[in-house]
């Protein structure tokens, strides 16, 4: 019972993914249409307006952009979180043996994109974007994935779920690590006193959703304002939620089922709404040839093609892990080139990486482009692999899908 609730959360999570993906194809048309309408400066004047919040006698104020960045994207984070923790105990991440492949081919489609970016801005004002192609937009990447339907194998499905998660985890530790400013060390301290308390409630094995959520708006509050950047706080708080191996549903998948869809149909598309209105201007598009767009479309389209297939070859090689049950290197190369969808999570890490609003333009602008290049590719060339593809190299073979793998 607890690996058909376990089964049901993955699959509620993919399923909100796809349609997710839909939804922020049209939020971006939707942004890119206003940012070269007339109606741009009135949006751009609305994304800086400020907007506060009320409490203990004093008012708490941020632009409208800051409170997508920082306050919405938190939840996404933290829905995030739950999602990792859930793969890690329970999941395609939770033994060795299934957590090998993915984690293996994304630290290669993390470290590869990272060495292209960093190749073609050493020593220039931007060298500190390396973090930008080093990200997998889950949502677009099961969009597509899943409008291939039974023409590639469902765990090529969950392999990319699997590894989108892993490159997930990888991004938040460089947020936190190499993306944070100056740290304040007393709001760090009540920051660590309110994990210390949910980590008694998590002990206690206190159930109520809201012993949770109260704290943890203390602890965005708190992280937010010690220099680690805010979204870690969805983070932290995940891995305070309960979980359990019975059948009773937990208070983390229970969390987990009632984000999925305000983060996917909601704070994801306002994110791209907010944050891809690029007005299209010759200097603009010369940016794209510059070592900032070379760099990230180097990373993204071949850097992340090239890490996921070399790291998977050499993990299945070196006899550790085996490629997914169905699957062969074809596929493997083609979900490579979906990988290459950085989207929201390299949009977000250029906005913390560059300190001029010309430079995160030209960011914003490469990171779609490649991206579109790179779902397009990726989309068409596994399309174009016959359903049983072509047989796997050396002694490789397929072991047989269980009945009770999710089906997509």
């Amino acid at each position: 019972m607890a690996k058909l609730i376990n089964l049901q959360a993955f699959k509620d999570f993919l399923r909100s993914g796809q349609i997710g993906g839909l939804l922020l194809m049209l939020a971006v048309a939707v942004s890119l249409f206003i940012g070269n309408s007339a109606w741009a400066d009135g949006f751009s004047s609305l994304l800086v307006t400020k907007a506060g919040l009320s409490f203990g006698g004093g008012v708490y104020e941020e632009t409208v952009s800051a409170w997508i960045n920082d306050g919405l994207m938190a939840i996404f984070f933290l829905l995030v979180g739950l999602e990792i923790k859930r793969e890690l105990l329970e999941g395609e991440l939770s033994t060795f043996k299934k957590a090998s492949l993915p984690v293996v081919a994304a630290l290669g489609g993390m470290l590869v994109p990272a060495l292209i970016y960093a190749a073609f801005n050493q020593g220039t004002a931007t060298a500190g974007g390396w973090g930008i192609p080093m990200a997998t937009d889950i949502a677009f990447a099961l969009a597509l994935i899943s409008m291939l339907g039974n023409r590639v194998p469902a765990s090529l499905k969950i392999f990319l779920a699997a590894l989108a998660i892993a490159d997930d985890l990888g991004a938040i530790l460089v947020i936190a690590v190499f993306y944070s400013e100056a740290l304040h060390w007393i709001y760090l301290v009540y920051a660590a006193g309110i994990l210390a308390l949910l980590f008694i409630f998590n002990r206690l094995k206190i159930g109520a959703l809201y012993c949770y959520l109260i704290p943890g708006l203390f602890l965005w509050y708190f992280i937010h304002h010690s220099g680690i950047h805010a979204t870690v706080a969805g983070v932290l708080l995940a891995f305070m939620l309960p979980t359990n191996s019975g059948s009773q549903e937990s208070p983390l998948e229970k969390l987990e089922h009632l984000l999925n869809a305000p983060v996917n149909y909601f704070i994801m598309p306002i994110f791209a709404l907010a944050n891809t209105n690029i007005r299209f201007e010759p200097a603009l598009l010369s940016g794209l040839l510059s070592p900032l767009g070379l760099g990230i479309a180097g990373g993204l389209f071949i850097g992340k093609t090239l890490g996921v297939a070399a790291f998977s070859w050499l993990a299945v090689k070196l006899k550790f892990a085996r490629l997914p049950a169905g699957a062969n290197w074809k596929h493997v190369i083609g979900l490579g080139m979906l990988a290459g969808i950085g989207f929201t999570m390299s949009i977000f890490i250029s906005m913390l990486s560059l300190d001029s609003a010309e430079l995160i333009g030209e960011a914003k602008l490469a990171i779609l482009f490649t991206s579109v290049i790179s779902g397009c590719a990726g989309f068409f060339f596994l399309r174009s692999i016959r359903k049983r593809g072509t047989p796997m190299s050396g002694n490789q073979k397929a072991p047989a899908l269980s009945p009770r793998e999710p089906e997509i």
